[in-house]
């Protein structure tokens, strides 16, 4: 009988954020160093941009700040997680999806952020994922990623906030490659310097411009 791992493995992370919706919304920092990039992020967008939150969970604080300026479109799997967004943050829109499916034209988006999200994602699918995102955005438009900075696979933590969890990802240069091969241009890395893989995380500003020289 066929086994699949990877749709164990999505369980696993929808189950456990289903779980700990409320204790990890209560622990999110707003003011941490990777909430004061979104600006950065934000300040490349054009005003009334449409901006998809990929992974938003609660949607605090990032699809928050970005329904302050923007028409804000949030997809997570986590029934849990898209109720608390839907009464934090009233003026945005989310739909409960898994985000390597998603369910949006071409060129819909003006921008794109992920964070925290595709870590959780089985790496087999994230080069497919990336190539979605620049399927969605439109030409000149922007993505802000979370990835993973070193190769970690299938990794399972028993007790993370109180509930099981998994991460899989590949090193940051491998995710440079990807990004240049799905037709972005990459702006702006940066890199944690946690000694756990898990929390080993890099931030990745992109753009889907064809006569910019990335890095």
């Amino acid at each position: 009988m066929f086994y699949n791992l990877s749709m164990d493995f999505k369980k696993t992370v929808k189950e456990g954020y289903n779980t700990i919706a409320d204790r990890y919304l209560a622990e999110r920092s707003r003011h941490s160093q990777d909430v004061r990039l979104l600006g950065e992020f934000m300040e490349s967008l054009p005003a009334e941009a449409q901006v998809l939150d990929a992974g938003c969970g609660a949607g605090v604080p990032i699809s928050q700040r970005l329904s302050e300026r923007f028409q804000v479109t949030g997809v997570d799997f986590s029934e849990a997680q898209i109720e608390l967004a839907k009464k934090h943050v009233p003026n945005g829109t989310f739909v409960c999806q898994d985000m390597t499916q998603p369910d949006f034209p071409d060129e819909t988006f003006d921008g794109i952020c992920s964070y925290y999200a595709i870590i959780h994602i089985p790496r087999a699918e994230h080069q497919p994922l990336l190539g979605n995102f620049h399927r969605m955005l439109k030409p000149g438009g922007f993505a802000l990623l979370c990835l993973g900075a070193e190769h970690l696979i299938d990794d399972v933590d028993e007790n993370y906030l109180g509930t099981r969890m998994y991460w899989s990802h590949y090193d940051t240069e491998t995710y440079l490659k990807m990004l240049k091969e799905c037709g972005f241009s990459v702006y702006l890395v940066k890199t944690s310097g946690r000694r756990d893989l898990r929390e080993c995380q890099s931030f990745v500003c992109a753009c889907k411009e064809v006569n910019h020289e990335g890095i």
